[in-house]
């Protein structure tokens, strides 16, 4: 696929965002490149869809993907793990969209989960951030159980023996306790990690998060992401996404309605991709948002989105 048809692939439809011809659209195209499209649903390594409303896109992609029942099996317990951490609402794209996270659940109650949990360590008061960000009513309605993550005693300590800079930390119960988990991250700027996405999510399962602060962020951002039980998926929210002053935001002028959707079991891939298409609305090279590389250093997926199956979807 030659740049200008990829383009076409990945056209914004209603979003006030044009592509430039730039460096940064180029990587994009570099990246992307080499996705075979008549592979068979279930056989990408990684799907973007471009152009529609949150829930719709999530059914498309993970369609795609082969289906939910390709992740959670008959009566798991599973947990999705949105990013609550703000008390925003959802035009803000600080957190999570809530029909996002709606329609992951509904799709695991369907494929015959026993019982789905959302929930988040959250930087601002939880009950607020549950509330404001339409993430614990929408959930609920979709069948999920919230529970709060506001106190030390809901972690365990575990240990990350392929950690480099973070050895052992505390786990929130609901991750392991469940059989599988879905990481569902919203895409936006950080002031420290650069990037807030689906490895940066994982600080929302721990108890201690000033020791990433105070102890090499990027690298433990990355080890973090060593923990044994990894998410069954990646579900990057690109809907709304922050350009500046994340993680938390200013106001509505650090938003852009971009529409997008990113899936994978690769969340270097996945973190890459999402990365690379944010550079298209904010200078992002790969190489400033460390704990990529990273990653990949410690093996737990790959930058070289041309070299994995992707399959590209227009709404």
């Amino acid at each position: 696929m030659d740049r200008r048809n990829f383009l076409k692939a990945i056209a914004l439809t209603g979003a006030a965002l044009s592509i430039k011809e730039s460096g940064a659209m180029t990587m994009m195209s570099q990246h992307f490149n080499a996705a075979p499209l008549a592979a068979a649903a279930g056989a990408y390594d990684l799907v973007a869809v471009m152009g529609g409303e949150p829930a719709a896109m999530f059914r498309k992609g993970i369609a795609e993907m082969g289906g939910m029942a390709k992740f959670v099996k008959k009566g798991q317990k599973v947990v999705v793990k949105p990013n609550i951490g703000w008390d925003k609402k959802p035009e803000f794209a600080g957190n999570t969209n809530p029909d996002l996270v709606a329609e992951i659940v509904r799709q695991c109650i369907k494929a015959g989960a026993k019982e789905v949990v959302v929930f988040d360590h959250t930087c601002d008061d939880w009950r607020k951030c549950y509330a404001n960000s339409g993430i614990e009513a929408a959930a609920k309605a979709a069948g999920a159980k919230i529970v709060p993550a506001h106190e030390e005693s809901y972690y365990r300590t575990v240990a990350l023996p392929k950690g480099k800079s973070l050895k052992s930390t505390k786990i929130h119960e609901a991750i392991l306790n469940c059989d599988v988990w879905i990481n569902v991250p919203v895409l936006k700027n950080h002031g420290g990690a650069q990037m807030s996405i689906s490895m940066k999510n994982h600080m929302g399962i721990v108890w201690d998060r000033g020791y990433f602060h105070s102890h090499d962020l990027q690298q433990c951002i990355a080890d973090i992401c060593t923990l044994e039980k990894a998410a069954v998926l990646n579900v990057v929210d690109a809907y709304r996404l922050m350009k500046t002053n994340g993680p938390r935001g200013k106001s509505e002028a650090d938003v852009v309605m971009s529409k997008g959707l990113f899936i994978s079991q690769d969340i270097v891939a996945v973190d890459t991709a999402a990365t690379t298409f944010f550079n298209q609305v904010r200078d992002m090279p790969l190489e400033s948002v460390g704990h990529l590389a990273k990653a990949q250093a410690l093996k737990l997926g790959t930058m070289n989105i041309d070299k994995l199956k992707v399959k590209k979807i227009k709404m």
